[in-house]
């Protein structure tokens, strides 16, 4: 008898095993969004000065974009891109519009989502950081879209500050204790709070699959980093050439405005590579519970660089060999970094120039997991990440923006146009580029050559549906 409950204790537990790993089978997905990170902040994209090692070696064991687009050229209509898989001419985020005294406009009850359809396949689903996409109690509250665990900022603009008063769990205000007297120093900066609760995350969800969305804040203004051996990296060794001040003092005023940077040099590049560092904890935590060769992770960045509260992406190129900056819908606003890594999944030191955009990455998981997915503006990128298949390719992508007057911004294939100021008929005018030949948008022509101009308007302005909560006043 004891031989025979022993051959059935040897089978059960051969079986629990078996049934563990086809569970596992499953991948996990985690997709790291950086804010206001520049085409050129890191070292696989041509940075000189900022160190950025851990994503630099994701990208050498992974999949490198040179030709990806954020949803928007600001925070909040580029993350409801990412996380409906619609562009700006058909979403319904279409810029920052604020709600006092936190939060911004919300996505409405209805809206399917990215985490919503992970849920349905049956995956653990959590935010980490920035949301910005509905105020505390709306519809657009995280977990009322998809997400069973949130913690971070729910207001981007309050998100402005490091060392904030509260940051949230779910519903429930997290008191940072240190950060609550408006006089003395701050003690707590709330990214790396946030940082040690994706680490948890990972551990405590390793035996189910899970989606994990990390909204970081870093590199976005206000320019501070806790005083670390990051910081002493750079610190007296980059030149600085003005002293920002920002807001220090006063009632609530941890609360939107931004600090001053006695160095921003020496704090954005710190930053950066902060920002880094926690990448690499991410994909080492992977690798310590065996995750990493299960678990598709993707880096990118929400925007273009910013030139708020001291940032300074001239002096470090941050736009790479792009132009324009945040709020821009030349290249510089809305051309990102993206990095896909998935060992034994995803070829080690692959680059790829397809045209791809934030509203691609969710019919991307739904082919990735096997689901179906109500239409959308964009296109599975698993044949090129996976080389398999044959990969589709975009007729045009397509941006508009609200604020500085109204932009609107098309590519289609090598032609791309642009069309600003839309709200004021009489400035408005339209310029055309082919970047293939001119990267950087110096030569305008829409003179020369009429009838692709004529082609690309008709496409612009087919491109959107109007919207009643945003639209140009035309």
């Amino acid at each position: 008898m004891k031989i025979l409950r022993k051959i059935i204790l040897f089978f059960a537990v051969v079986f629990f095993v078996a049934c563990q790993n086809k569970k596992q089978q499953k991948p996990n997905v985690i997709y790291i969004l950086a804010d206001d990170l520049g085409y050129g902040d890191l070292g696989c994209y041509g940075q000189k000065i900022i160190h950025t090692p851990n994503i630099d070696r994701m990208a050498e064991e992974g999949m490198r974009f040179t030709q990806h687009y954020s949803g928007c050229t600001v925070s909040a209509p580029s993350r409801c891109s990412l996380l409906t898989g619609l562009h700006t001419g058909h979403s319904y985020i279409r810029g920052n519009k604020e709600i006092l005294p936190e939060g911004q406009e919300p996505l409405p009850e209805g809206t399917y989502t990215l985490p919503q359809m992970m849920q349905e396949a049956g995956y653990t689903t959590a935010c980490f950081g920035k949301w910005g996409l509905g105020f505390p109690t709306s519809t657009g509250e995280p977990n009322k879209q998809g997400f069973g665990e949130f913690w971070g900022y729910n207001c981007q603009r309050l998100s402005h500050r490091y060392y904030p008063y509260y940051i949230w769990h779910n519903t429930e205000k997290i008191i940072l204790e240190g950060n609550e007297d408006s006089v003395s120093e701050p003690k707590v900066y709330a990214q790396d709070v946030i940082q040690e609760q994706t680490l948890r995350f990972i551990r405590e969800h390793k035996n189910e699959p899970f989606f994990m969305y990390v909204s970081a804040l870093l590199p976005h203004a206000e320019l501070v980093s806790p005083k670390d051996s990051i910081y002493a990296m750079y610190d007296g060794i980059l030149p600085e050439s003005f002293v920002y001040q920002g807001v220090d003092s006063g009632l609530n005023y941890r609360i939107s405005n931004y600090g001053s940077s006695l160095k921003p040099h020496t704090d954005f590049a710190s930053m950066v590579t902060r920002l880094d560092a926690y990448v690499g904890q991410i994909l080492e935590e992977l690798r310590k519970n065996g995750l990493d060769k299960n678990t598709l992770v993707i880096f990118a960045s929400d925007n273009g660089p910013h030139q708020e509260g001291g940032a300074d992406p001239d002096f470090f190129n941050s736009y790479g060999p792009l132009k324009g900056y945040k709020r821009d819908v030349y290249e510089g606003g809305i051309r990102v970094p993206m990095i896909a890594w998935m060992p034994e999944k995803i070829a080690a030191g692959k680059t790829t120039d397809l045209v791809s955009a934030f509203w691609d990455i969710m019919p991307t998981m739904a082919d990735l997991i096997g689901c179906d997915l109500p239409k959308t503006d964009g296109i599975s990128l698993l044949p090129t990440l996976f080389a398999k298949g044959e990969q589709e390719q975009h007729e045009y992508l397509y941006w508009e923006f609200h604020e500085l007057g109204g932009r609107q911004a098309l590519r289609s294939g090598d032609w791309k146009i642009i069309r600003q100021p839309i709200k004021d008929a009489e400035k408005t005018s339209v310029e055309l580029y082919n970047l293939t030949n001119d990267i950087h948008e110096d030569e305008n022509l829409s003179e020369k050559y009429p009838d692709k101009l004529k082609e690309l308007e008709l496409l612009l302005d087919n491109a959107r549906t109007e919207s009643s909560l945003f639209n140009f006043g035309k």
